[in-house]
């Protein structure tokens, strides 16, 4: 267990306790705590970035200090997944998001999930592109947006969601067209 595994360790460890503030709020979870919902969305905001952080960090470690490994390649975009997919749910039972875009970024992780696994299966490995890289740093902001839930300026993550929605499809697209030779047969 490296450093880099562990900060991805310590990123799934983390998203329970940020839904946990995240939907500190009466009549969505049933362990609401009105003593800290005026701080919940700020905590919550807090720990989403720094698990956000620990995703570019652990990354950085493992091509840096030569740390790669099958179980970093592996649970490394899962965490990605769970983070950005779970904070997502947490921000649709909220109102803050609308489901055709969490539907929409769910499907996309289930597809290119699944055509991984394609392509492991014959064994190719289908690296992250760019494109993907980008459309998870643009979800990260969105999901900070709309956490602060900064009612002066809503424009903001209307655009952000937008912005989101064209990304995370153009990124599917660009995976599809880049890897097809993954789904034609032997």
């Amino acid at each position: 267990m490296n450093a880099a595994n562990k900060l991805t360790l310590a990123r799934v460890f983390m998203i329970p306790v940020f839904l946990f503030f995240l939907l500190n709020v009466k009549d969505v979870v049933p362990f609401y705590i009105p003593e800290l919902e005026p701080y919940s969305k700020w905590i919550a905001l807090g720990i989403f970035i720094l698990a956000s952080l620990t995703d570019a960090l652990d990354g950085k470690i493992a091509r840096k200090y030569n740390m790669i490994t099958n179980f970093g390649k592996f649970m490394d975009p899962l965490a990605d997944k769970l983070l950005v997919n779970l904070a997502l749910i947490g921000l649709f039972a909220l109102g803050k998001v609308n489901i055709w875009l969490v539907m929409i970024i769910i499907a996309r992780d289930f597809v290119i999930s699944g055509f991984r696994l394609v392509a492991a299966e014959r064994g190719s490995v289908i690296a992250a592109s760019i494109w993907g890289k980008v459309k998870t740093a643009a979800q990260m902001v969105m999901i900070c947006f709309l956490i602060a839930d900064l009612s002066q300026i809503k424009i903001v993550g209307t655009v952000l969601q937008w912005l989101v929605c064209i990304l995370t499809l153009f990124s599917l697209v660009d995976y599809l067209v880049k890897n097809r030779k993954v789904l034609k047969e032997n």
